[in-house]
């Protein structure tokens, strides 16, 4: 899905910053929430995550105009200890509050070590890398997750379709885990739990269940543990009243922060992720299909650069996406 499009057009930074905005606030999002997720989305797009950039800008507006989710929520903070945050995202998008939280979980880190900060209520909060990312550029390692109501009931697995409720094909939380490196690329594993993608589906791929049954409850358990710290642990529970209203906020989001220089120098660590980088670069035989060996988190940052110098490939199904929503809410195209 995140592979770079085949057929595309070239669109700047900048304009899709503005693109994205505009449908927001279109929508009746205030501006200056308009603009921290499209700078979220836009960052997803730099780094080559298509299904987590600009694209869910056309979904996210419909959404917030047919009363799915609320446009203007009353963000507030419910709780608080020394090492945690809470806040109640009020039925809206979970991008916003969860920044909010993450800015306290690091904190709180930077004070007492680690630091955790937790949003209820809330509609999706894209990729998780988003939140850890934010924690890593802060001298802390970060980890993510984001869980939904019902998760474990059939028809709530989310990701692609689940035929015959496999469980192999249970769940599919973001999760992600960010680890700071010093002069070469940072550790960034910023995935969705379930092993196979959400269009691998059908006999092809149930026939892998038994073949390797231990890919399959690595799996199963990772989509559990995320759902639950990123969802029950939020509190998302406690009352049916914001669902009610917002349907789509059936969300939770997680972020933790470990600050790094509370337990070791920061610089001791930096460079021994940069060690482990460098020697399985040099000396681990690439995966098929592959010419380097690399860790998570090495082609984002090659794609954020090359983006940042020639403008983001902009395939057609972002294309299609944006073509939908400029349409509908009188917006200029971004590569226009």
């Amino acid at each position: 899905m995140n592979n770079p499009p085949e057929n595309f057009v070239l669109v700047s930074e900048e304009s899709l910053l503005a693109y994205a905005t505009a449908c927001f606030e279109k929508v009746g999002m205030d501006t200056a929430d308009a603009a921290a997720i499209s700078r979220l989305l836009v960052n997803s797009d730099l780094r080559g995550v298509r299904s987590h950039g600009t694209r869910a800008v056309n979904g996210y507006c419909q959404s917030l105009a047919n009363g799915k989710l609320n446009p203007r929520p009353h963000i507030r903070q419910v709780h608080e200890t020394p090492t945690a945050v809470v806040y109640d995202g009020d039925g809206g998008l979970g991008y916003v509050p969860m920044l909010r939280a993450t800015e306290g979980a690091i904190a709180k880190a930077k004070e007492v070590g680690i630091g955790m900060g937790l949003v209820r209520y809330c509609g999706h909060y894209g990729s998780g890398g988003h939140y850890a990312r934010l924690c890593m550029e802060q001298g802390c390692i970060g980890f993510s997750v984001q869980g939904y109501r019902n998760q474990g009931r059939y028809g709530n697995d989310g990701g692609g379709p689940n035929p015959d409720a496999h469980l192999g094909y249970f769940g599919n939380p973001p999760i992600c885990f960010a680890v700071p490196g010093q002069d070469g690329p940072p550790v960034v594993l910023d995935a969705a739990t379930c092993i196979l993608a959400d269009d691998q589906r059908g006999p092809e791929y149930e026939a892998l269940f038994s073949m390797i049954p231990a890919a399959f409850f690595k799996s199963i358990g990772y989509g559990a543990i995320a759902s639950l710290m990123g969802g029950g642990l939020t509190g998302f529970t406690l009352s049916d009243e914001t669902v009610a209203q917002w349907p789509t906020a059936r969300n939770g989001g997680m972020v933790l922060a470990i600050h790094i220089d509370a337990v070791v120098p920061e610089a001791i660590f930096r460079a021994e992720t940069d060690r482990m980088v460098r020697d399985i670069g040099e000396t681990y035989t690439p995966m098929p299909g592959t010419d380097r060996s690399l860790l998570p988190g090495a082609i984002e940052e090659e794609r954020l650069a090359l983006h940042r110098r020639q403008g983001i490939r902009y395939g057609e199904m972002e294309q299609a996406a944006a073509k939908a929503a400029c349409g509908r809410l009188g917006v200029a195209l971004p590569w226009e």
